[in-house]
């Protein structure tokens, strides 16, 4: 089996330095840049499978690099854990908004942030059947190939906006909470704040266009696909 490639982005040369032995150790085909524009050319260069992205970097931060791998047909499906100095919800819930997928606050412990690097990389290991397809009203969820259409068309989505949706269409009607969202979405040991759910759904229902009132709001308690029989659980 290939080693995952794993591109670290961090401007401080020691920290960089410490990540990228760490990372090598546990057998990740490793790649560093020491400011934006580099972590930028070498994320469509390198073609990693994760990027560790510090936000403050010299010459394009780290919010910015996020959303152009987002934005890119060559990167976007890259997955995208963030370091940062900020602690703050806000911060957190920024990141999200331009689809980072998870989330590390410095200062933080090495073993830490191996364990979020191997959480993420479950995702792409995850193992899934021939023909596990979802479809409800006009949405088609197809696991093995990791696409999504609407009414035929491609819709464009994160990684963690596919297991979103995913986990929903699955059981149609029922009520997820934000916390079981996180468990079935993001995975159980996915360190993030509930709210940070709502920013996922908000940017789920944007793509979803004329689809996105399928995604249903149950105030207090969570969210819900639509039930095409019009029964909620």
């Amino acid at each position: 089996m290939a080693k995952a490639k794993i591109l670290v982005v961090e401007d401080d040369r020691s920290l960089a330095d410490v990540l990228e032995y760490n990372l090598r150790q546990e057998g990740y085909e490793t790649y560093v840049a020491y400011d934006g524009q580099d972590g930028l050319n070498q994320s469509k260069l390198r073609a990693p499978d994760l990027v560790v992205l510090d936000v403050m970097l010299p010459v394009i931060d780290g919010l910015e690099i996020c959303r152009r791998i987002r934005a890119d047909p060559v990167t976007k499906k890259q997955l995208v854990l963030m370091l940062t100095a900020k602690g703050e919800e806000t911060d957190q819930v920024a990141g999200f908004s331009v689809g980072v997928d998870d989330y590390v606050a410095k200062p933080f412990s090495v073993r830490v942030l191996l364990e979020r690097v191997k959480a993420l990389l479950r995702r792409l290991a995850s193992p899934t059947q021939p023909g596990d397809i979802l479809v409800s009203q006009g949405i088609l969820v197809d696991r093995e190939r990791h696409r999504v259409t609407a009414n035929e068309e491609v819709l464009d989505l994160t990684p963690s906006e596919f297991g979103l949706l995913e986990a929903l269409i699955r059981q149609p009607g029922r009520v997820f909470s934000r916390s079981e969202l996180i468990d079935a979405a993001l995975g159980g040991d996915s360190l993030v704040l509930e709210r940070t759910i709502d920013v996922h759904v908000r940017a789920l229902r944007k793509k979803l266009a004329g689809h996105a009132d399928l995604v249903e709001t149950v105030r207090g308690i969570g969210y819900r696909f639509r039930d095409p029989a019009g029964v909620h659980n």
